[in-house]
């Protein structure tokens, strides 16, 4: 009969289908996971980098000038959030990612490269600042183009599975850095740490941009983008979401701040935390930090497998409780008995839910959005929410436990985040099997 396909061009048809989206979920996972090592890199050499490039003669002030420098970034973000957003949302989702890789890759250069401020003076500390702008712009339309990306390949009753995997990959950036700083402060004497090895992570991540580049820009458009990329060069995406859709950006936002809260506090500040407020080895911190970091990266799909048969909703509200309940005995736990075994214990439980927590949610997301402001739409929520609960929290933290002198602070900070995260999981549409 005229129109039907014989059967071995449906199997090719199939065939090739699953071959792209085998290859969208691999340009996807990498592209993200280097990007957000080097993003993120940053944080676990804090110590460090507040040393030689602001050495104000105060240890305190010297890491508050590096956290809010490590804060900076998270100005851009929203800026980088709406202009990539829209960019993907025009011109499509392979462009956008590839352009992020790139910028992402040249930031991380002006780090590993920087001269100190012994070398340069003032303009050390500029050329960081310099970098974690542009980091920060980079950043911030990576995670709105990769969820539309993923959600679009995914095959119905997969989206939560798929997209998934970018917080694997994200865990995979934990765990990368985390190891290298492992590896670089355990074999390195003081004096070399200093002098060049703290500069080993950030020129591994220069790779990033010709990697990430080359793996983005050899996969196919989504379907789902070709089919409405017509349209998609008429209309204002950004203008469309504030207008059409600030129920959906607030559910967004409100969901994001837990998560962000938990990357840039329980993973990121740890080893920070570690080595001044519980007085451990930065090595300590760093070996706890790749438990936290490989929890994430293993049950991420899992948990979003999971999503797809049982629902997004028991698995955030679930996840989003256990941590506002668990956080003050935690903390008060690592704080009397400070010691490798209790934080790689701190780091697996917290992992554990930072997964169930994350793992459906950008399902969800792409589930409040049409395709034609997805991209858009989520850019604004999520970078609008780290920038405000995320970026300054190491910044916030520091500054707190020295005032009040409490250690608790964290934990604190994590608590307020999960009661606000924790109502904004009941706008989510309980979809299972969702196309």
């Amino acid at each position: 009969m005229q129109g039907t396909l014989s059967p071995r061009v449906a199997r090719d048809a199939v065939a090739t289908t699953a071959q792209q989206r085998r290859r969208a979920i691999i340009a996807t996972v990498l592209g993200n996971g280097l990007e957000w090592f080097d993003f993120t890199v940053y944080s676990f050499f804090a110590v460090i980098i507040a040393k030689l490039f602001f050495p104000t003669g105060n240890e305190l002030t010297s890491v508050l000038l590096t956290v809010a420098t490590f804060g900076v970034g998270f100005f851009m973000r929203p800026v980088g959030g709406i202009v990539l957003g829209v960019y993907a949302d025009k011109v499509g989702r392979k462009a956008a990612l590839s352009l992020t890789i790139l910028l992402m890759a040249f930031g991380t250069a002006l780090i590993g490269l920087a001269p100190t401020y012994e070398q340069a003076g003032i303009a050390a500390p500029l050329l960081i600042v310099l970098a974690r702008l542009l980091q920060g712009f980079s950043a911030g339309g990576e995670m709105g183009g990769a969820t539309a990306f993923l959600t679009e390949y995914a095959p119905p009753g997969k989206r939560a599975y798929y997209s998934s995997w970018i917080q694997s990959s994200i865990g995979f950036a934990v765990l990368l850095g985390a190891a290298t700083g492992t590896f670089v402060t355990s074999s390195l004497d003081s004096q070399s740490l200093h002098s060049w090895g703290w500069r080993l992570p950030f020129l591994i991540g220069i790779l990033v941009g010709p990697v990430g580049y080359y793996i983005r820009s050899h996969i196919d458009e989504t379907p789902a983008f070709s089919a409405v990329e017509a349209q998609a060069k008429d209309h204002s995406p950004l203008k469309e979401v504030f207008e059409r859709y600030p129920r959906e950006t607030f559910a967004s936002f409100s969901m994001v701040i837990l998560w962000t809260v938990c990357t840039y506090v329980l993973l990121f500040y740890m080893p920070t935390y570690s080595v001044r407020t519980l007085h451990l080895p930065q090595s300590t911190g760093f070996s706890a930090g790749m438990v936290g970091g490989l929890m994430i990266m293993c049950c991420s799909p899992i948990v979003g497998k999971l999503a797809d048969a049982w629902g997004r909703r028991v698995f955030l509200s679930g996840a989003a409780f256990l941590i506002l309940v668990l956080a003050w005995p935690m903390f008060t736990w690592i704080n009397r008995a400070p010691g490798f075994a209790s934080l790689i214990v701190f780091q697996a439980v917290f992992g554990v839910l930072i997964a169930a927590y994350t793992g459906p949610i950008l399902a969800a997301f792409s589930e409040l959005f049409p395709t034609k402001v997805l991209s858009t739409g989520l850019s604004v929520a999520y970078n609008f929410a780290v920038t405000i609960f995320g970026g300054f929290a190491p910044f916030l933290i520091t500054w707190l436990i020295a005032r009040t002198g409490s250690n608790m602070a964290p934990a604190l900070y994590v608590i307020v985040a999960a009661a606000i995260s924790l109502v904004g999981t009941f706008f989510v549409k309980d979809m299972r099997r969702a196309n």
